[in-house]
């Protein structure tokens, strides 16, 4: 098992436990932490938008075309931060990552 550290909405801060393997957006939502994932996690809406940690944004890879597309157009878009959960695996090496699930549009 590894942790992620997730501040929600209200401010409330969470440890969760997950396994490696599925996208951030899956384990957020299967937690029922404000995360709609609309799409499904196709890369075509922005109900899964989180706030990466700085301490982590180099460790998530770089944000598609299609993903900064729709990250910039949402009121909370922070351009060193922003991400779409459903466009980052969690992998061992993301084991303590810090995030913000982002405002609802």
């Amino acid at each position: 098992m590894a942790i992620i550290n997730v501040t929600d909405r209200a401010g409330r801060k969470h440890v969760i436990d997950a396994t490696p393997g599925p996208s951030l957006m899956e384990i957020l939502r299967d937690r029922n932490l404000d995360v709609e994932a609309v799409c499904g996690g196709c890369c075509s809406c922005a109900t899964c938008h989180v706030l990466i940690d700085d301490a982590w944004t180099a460790k998530t890879g770089q944000r598609s075309e299609d993903e900064q597309e729709l990250v910039e157009h949402t009121g909370a878009y922070k351009p060193a931060n922003s991400r779409l959960s459903c466009q980052i695996r969690f992998t061992d090496a993301l084991d303590g990552i810090a995030l913000i699930i982002a405002p609802g549009e």
